[in-house]
């Protein structure tokens, strides 16, 4: 007998037993040893009608091919799928975003970057794999610890229409002596542009103007990312 000729039995989670509940689970166990999908529908914490909220946390990250690809889900787009809506939507990207801080921070200490490598794991998660276009900045010390960041534009157009002065002025009430600058590509290439270079000169000459030194400018793909320091684009100014 086939699913069409019954209805499918989804059990509501107020039908499990409570020592099975993702909930009262963590409380008791500890949050590692929870699935994905259960980390998920505690966050969500109910479902809708008929899907119990662990169904749901399944299905999106199902429909998303992973809580990587749920992370980058538009709002718009997470908040129209089935159960969904603007509360949980805010919840759950809420959730992400702490996690995306969390891991951009050391335990009791500024991260160091010494590298593109380490300028790149900061940004990654929230750059690779964007669908429109982010320019960030990192601000650094002197020891080149990272003292804070900017996100200077989202959109849908290229860095040649952003003007320099905008990726300075937070630097600038920052205090800081050194900045990296990133942007990602949508289509997931990292290959610089002619306009990436062009805008890289821009920033270097600015960077000397203002005595802030720009270490490096990052294109961001899907799968890594390209130094046009490393590559000598950019950086004769």
């Amino acid at each position: 007998m086939t699913n069409d000729d019954h209805p499918v039995y989804r059990p509501m989670m107020r039908d499990l037993p409570t020592s099975e509940r993702p909930r009262e689970r963590l409380l008791r166990y500890g949050a590692s040893t929870l699935s994905t999908a259960d980390l998920l529908a505690i966050v969500l914490r109910n479902g809708s009608r008929g899907e119990n909220v662990l169904a749901m946390a399944m299905r999106l990250i199902s429909q998303y091919k992973g809580i990587g690809g749920l992370a980058h889900a538009p709002a718009a787009e997470l908040s129209s799928q089935h159960g969904m809506g603007p509360a949980k939507t805010a919840e759950v990207l809420a959730a992400f975003e702490l996690g995306k801080r969390l891991s951009a921070t050391s335990a009791g200490d500024r991260p160091i970057v010494t590298s593109p490598a380490d300028a790149y794991n900061l940004l990654a998660a929230e750059m690779a794999g964007e669908e429109q276009e982010q320019i960030r900045t990192l601000f650094l010390d002197t020891k080149h610890r990272v003292i804070g960041g900017s996100m200077v534009y989202k959109g849908n157009v290229n860095t040649a229409v952003v003007r320099v002065g905008e990726l300075f002025r937070d630097a600038v009430r920052a205090n800081c002596v050194a900045i990296i600058v990133a942007h990602n590509h949508p289509s997931g290439d990292p290959t610089p542009s002619e306009d990436d270079v062009r805008i890289t000169e821009d920033i270097v000459k600015a960077g000397k103007l203002l005595q802030i030194e720009v270490l490096d400018h990052l294109v961001i793909g899907q799968q890594g990312f390209v130094s046009l320091k490393e590559r000598g684009l950019g950086f004769s100014a």
